[in-house]
């Protein structure tokens, strides 16, 4: 039995990620699921209404379930459904996270009064807006570094009302009881042409898509736009009859209605416009699939089954951990893939991304090491560094849209494939064996595994990914000069950003002129080797929440707190690394 558990453990692995790959049937009768494969404009892209579903509830409150007051949950479709067409229902859904309690005080509301003591409904929230919009205007002249816990809550908050305000007038008016019954006549037309005009003013989706296919996105246009140029019932756009009959199908609950204009609605953008079409099915897919998440708990269970196999079984469990990690890692492959087709983008793009793709380039050194050594150390990091990095993805993609439009500057794929993706490669790499050096700290002072022969290994590891890293984060850093010459005219400005690329190549090469130069040995590299850690996360996001720079994003206090978090623990595993050899628990003959 010991010997099948590799096999066992790949099989498991492998059932799951392929039932996490079968499409997904309609709970009910209505077709949700070709609903959310519609194409719309939004945010500068085309992209499905299951796409704009699951990043409004991420980013409204940090998960996609949505529960009704019955307590019936149901799916984002049928959330964005109601919002569209039944706005009073969807009004008392609570999706609105509120953790500040002083926020709470401007709508007269208490934790009890939320699902989970924490989300409130529109509804709950509607008499006390006036007050929020004052305060977020008060709060708006501070620098976002500077501002209070609560300034930040209030300003957040009244963007996530403005969302769903705007989502809400995206197909339809409020207050338009049947929109197909008001095309169908020209003077009700005519007295609807101030709720059109506030349609177009404030939606936030453009769902109608030009007369021809094209590549320019500038073509779409919102439901109100294109019926302040309908002057009749003719000459409505045969695409907003279309929502329009989906609307009533859904209020007057005719599932079979509802499934014919989705099924000819699809039909036709196949065939008129079958570029956006086959995007939106990929990407719709592509959210149901959630290869990421998958990915996520796949390195949890390599991680277990590798620190497991140091105290038994460790060539039978050994084997089965880098089978799972190496099976995480294709399944983080092909959804970094499919991020790349959906883009037309190389593989960083922005700070979601840039997490993907360092954990991915860890892992994939990971595999590399733990092929030549088989000590279950490197599947031990790999799956560690995976599992951090994908979790820090999840929460930047609470933000929005990970699929964001380029800023100007950065459009070019060119210097993207280049230089983004080699000083990430350094990222990566650096971050790579600080976590290989916590292994060996923490197996030395925790355990008594840490034998010679795993210490040289660990030694050899980091030695080798700190030479990798430093010339990746070198020469990326040079790439990125070039890039800033030919876009702002200068190739270094002491920008933040630059400062930390630079810190980064430094402490590597200090790294490694203290181990040629004797200045220290195993335990001592290791203790450098963690702060590269500190170094590099300062530099991946530290600078980018300085509010100053050509690469700031802005403070997030989140962040911030996660980045001290991270520091903290850091300097405390280097503490270990300096308690005296004869008080270590572990093998007393490793190296100092």
């Amino acid at each position: 039995m010991k010997k099948h558990v590799p096999l066992i453990a790949l099989a498991l692995g492998l059932l799951w990620v392929g039932a996490t790959l079968l499409p997904r049937g309609n709970a009910g009768p209505f077709d949700l699921a070709g609903f959310g494969r519609l194409p719309v404009l939004s945010g500068g892209r085309i992209k499905p209404l299951d796409t704009i579903a699951r990043t409004g509830l991420l980013m409204l409150q940090g998960r996609q379930r949505v529960m009704t007051p019955s307590g019936k949950e149901v799916t984002p479709e049928e959330w964005l459904l109601d919002v569209f067409f039944l706005p009073e229902t969807a009004d008392a859904y609570q999706v609105f996270r509120i953790d500040n309690p002083d926020v709470l005080s401007i709508f007269s509301l208490t934790r009890a009064d939320g699902e989970g003591g924490v989300r409130f409904s529109y509804r709950q929230m509607q008499a006390g807006l006036d007050e929020l919009d004052r305060q977020a205007h008060l709060a708006e002249p501070v620098e976002n570094a500077e501002r209070s816990a609560f300034q930040r809550a209030v300003v957040e908050l009244r963007s996530h009302v403005e969302f769903y305000v705007r989502l809400k007038f995206g197909l339809e008016a409020p207050g338009i009881a049947d929109l197909a019954a008001e095309l169908s006549d020209a003077a009700r037309m005519a007295a609807l042409h101030a709720s059109f005009e506030t349609m177009d003013t404030f939606s936030s989706l453009r769902a109608v898509p030009p007369a021809r296919a094209s590549g320019d996105p500038a073509g779409w246009q919102s439901v109100g736009h294109s019926l302040l140029g309908a002057a009749s019932p003719s000459g409505v756009d045969p695409h907003v009859l279309v929502y329009a009959a989906l609307g009533k199908s859904w209020r007057d609950s005719q599932p079979d209605a509802f499934n014919s204009a989705v099924r000819s609605y699809r039909a036709e953008l196949s065939a008129n416009f079958p570029a956006a079409a086959r995007r939106s099915n990929t990407e719709a897919f592509f959210n149901q699939a959630e290869p990421f998440i998958t990915s996520l708990f796949l390195y949890v269970i390599a991680f277990l089954l590798a620190a497991i196999s140091w105290l038994s079984w460790p060539g039978e469990l050994g084997r089965a951990a880098f089978r799972v990690m190496g099976l995480a890692f294709l399944v983080a492959t092909l959804g970094i893939l499919v991020r790349m087709w959906l883009e037309g983008r190389p593989p960083v793009t922005n700070l979601y991304s840039s997490a993907l793709f360092i954990g991915w380039g860890s892992v994939a050194l990971c595999l590399v090491l733990e092929k030549l050594h088989r000590n279950a150390v490197a599947s031990a990091a790999g799956s560690m560094i995976g599992f951090s990095t994908l979790v820090i993805a999840h929460h930047l993609s609470l933000s929005g849209d990970t699929l964001e439009m380029m800023r100007a500057v950065l459009d070019s794929n060119f210097w993207l494939s280049t230089h983004v993706v080699t000083v990430t490669t350094g990222y990566a790499s650096t971050f790579l064996a600080g976590f290989l050096a916590i292994i060996y700290i923490l197996r030395g002072v925790l355990t008594r595994s840490l034998d010679p022969r795993t210490a040289d290994a660990l030694a050899r590891m980091v030695y080798g990914i700190v030479c990798f890293a430093t010339l990746f984060s070198f020469v990326g850093t040079m790439l990125g000069g070039i890039w800033a010459d030919q876009s702002w005219g200068r190739f270094w400005g002491w920008d933040p950003k630059e400062n930390g690329a630079l810190l980064i190549v430094i402490w590597n090469a200090v790294i490694l002129h203290c181990r040629w130069g004797g200045l220290v040995r195993q335990r001592g590299m290791m203790a450098l080797a963690v702060f590269g850690n500190v170094v590099t996360a300062w530099s991946w996001f530290g600078t980018n929440m300085l509010g100053v720079g050509l690469h700031s994003y802005g403070f997030t206090s989140a962040a911030f707190y996660g980045l001290i978090t991270f520091v903290a623990s850091q300097l405390a595993v280097i503490g270990l690394a300096l308690v005296p050899l004869g008080s270590w628990r572990s093998f007393r003959g490793v190296k100092a």
